[in-house]
C-alpha cells in the first residue's frame, strides 16, 4: 500500500513550483507591527498614571466613591497595560527547551489576569455602592464634575491610542477593555457629580457606581471566558469543526478524515492537525495541497500537521455503538469521523513512498 506523511507547517506555496516555505499563521493583523503595539500601549500607560494620581487626591477631597472607584480602576488600567507589555516581550521570545510553541500564551496569562480583575473590582465596587445607596455619605458635586470630566478627555486619548494598536490579540484586548470601561465609568461618574451639584441628591454617586461595576461584570467575563477557551484548546470562535471535517471529507479522493483537532496557541494564531484517508492509488501530495488550500482560503488556518494515508483496499466502514471509521487503520480514532467517497473507489496518481 502506497502511503504520503504530509507534516505541513504553514506551506506557502511558490508560484510556479511544489517548493514550500515556511511560516507562521499569526501575529499582528491589520499592518500593526508589535513596535507599534508597544508605543501605543506605551502612550496611554503614561496618560492613565498621571491622571489617576490627581484623582485619588479629588477623590479623597470630594469624599466620592466614583471618583475613587475610578482611581482604582485606573490603577488596575495601568497595571494591565504594564502586564500586556511584558507578556509581549515574553511572547516574543523564540521556541526552545520544551517550550516547543515558545511562551506565546504568556499573552493569554496576561488577558485572563485583565478579566479576572476587572471581575474582583466589579464585586467590590457593587458592595461599596449597595452599601452608600442605604447610607449615603456627603459627595462635593462640582469636584466630581470637573474631574469627570478631565477623566473623560484623558481616557478619550487612551483609548483612541490604544484602538490603533492589534485588537484581534486578547492581551491588547484585555488592556483595551480595561481603559474603554473606564471611560465609561467617567461618564458615569460625571452624570452623577452633575445630579449631585444641581440637586444635592448624593445617593447618584452609589448608582453610578454600580453601572460602572456592571460594566467591568460584562467586560471581565468576556476576557476571562475567551482566554479559557484558548487554555482549554478549543477551536476559535468563528472555526466549526464539524464543518471543516465535512469539507476536508468532500474533497477529491479522500475517503476519511479522523483525529482532526483546531486549537489556537494564541488569539489570532489557530493551528490544526488531522489523519486523513484517501483512496488507494491516489497521489497524497495532491490531496495534502487540496486539504491545505481549503483550510488556508475557507478558513484562515495555515498552521497545519496533516498526515495523509492511503485507505487500505480492503477496509470498510463499520459502526458498533461508536462514530462509524474503517478498519484494519486507526482502530479508534479520536472524535469525530468525517466519510468522503467509498474507500473501493480508485484516482489515478500516485505517492512517493512506498510501504
Amino acid at each position: 500500500m502506497s502511503d504520503q506523511h504530509g507534516h505541513d507547517r504553514s506551506h506557502v506555496r511558490s508560484e510556479g513550483s511544489d517548493d514550500h516555505a515556511h511560516g507562521h499563521g499569526h501575529g499582528h493583523g491589520h499592518g500593526v507591527s508589535a513596535e507599534a503595539d508597544r508605543r501605543y500601549l506605551g502612550g496611554a500607560l503614561a496618560l492613565i498614571v498621571g491622571f489617576m494620581a490627581v484623582e485619588v487626591v479629588v477623590g479623597l477631597i470630594a469624599g466620592s466613591l466614583a471618583l475613587i472607584s475610578d482611581a482604582g480602576h485606573m490603577l488596575t488600567d495601568a497595571m494591565a497595560i504594564v502586564l500586556a507589555l511584558v507578556a509581549m516581550r515574553i511572547a516574543a521570545r523564540p521556541p526552545r527547551g520544551g517550550f516547543t510553541y515558545g511562551l506565546k500564551r504568556a499573552e493569554i496569562i496576561s488577558a485572563q489576569a485583565n478579566g479576572i480583575t476587572l471581575l474582583l473590582l466589579a464585586v467590590y465596587f457593587t458592595y461599596e455602592g449597595i452599601r452608600r445607596l442605604v447610607e449615603a455619605p456627603p459627595v462635593e458635586g462640582l469636584f466630581v464634575v470637573v474631574t469627570g470630566l478631565a477623566g473623560i478627555v484623558v481616557n478619550v486619548a487612551a483609548t483612541w491610542l490604544l484602538s490603533k494598536a492589534n485588537r484581534s490579540s486578547l492581551n491588547v484586548e484585555g488592556a483595551f477593555q480595561h481603559i474603554l470601561n473606564d471611560l465609561y465609568a467617567f461618564i458615569a461618574t460625571t452624570l452623577a457629580g452633575l445630579v449631585i451639584w444641581l440637586t444635592g441628591w448624593t445617593r447618584a454617586d452609589a448608582i453610578a457606581a454600580l453601572v460602572v461595576a456592571a460594566l467591568m461584570l460584562k467586560a471581565g467575563w468576556g476576557l476571562v471566558r475567551d482566554a479559557g477557551r484558548v487554555f482549554m484548546e478549543a477551536a476559535p470562535a468563528e472555526v466549526n469543526p464539524a464543518e471543516v471535517g465535512r469539507q476536508i471529507a468532500a474533497l477529491d479522493t479522500v475517503v476519511e478524515v479522523h483525529d482532526l483537532h483546531i486549537w489556537e496557541v494564541t488569539s489570532g494564531y489557530a493551528a490544526l492537525s488531522a489523519h486523513v484517508l484517501v483512496t488507494p492509488g491516489a497521489d497524497c501530495h495532491a490531496a495534502r495541497l487540496a486539504v491545505e488550500d481549503l483550510l488556508h482560503e475557507g478558513h484562515g488556518i495555515v498552521h497545519t500537521t496533516l498526515q495523509v494515508d492511503h485507505a487500505p483496499p480492503d477496509s470498510h466502514a463499520v459502526d458498533d455503538g461508536a462514530p462509524r471509521h474503517l478498519v484494519q487503520h486507526c482502530a479508534d480514532p479520536h472524535g469525530p469521523i468525517h466519510h468522503g467517497i467509498r474507500p473501493d473507489e480508485t484516482a489515478s496518481g500516485d505517492c512517493h513512498a512506498e510501504r
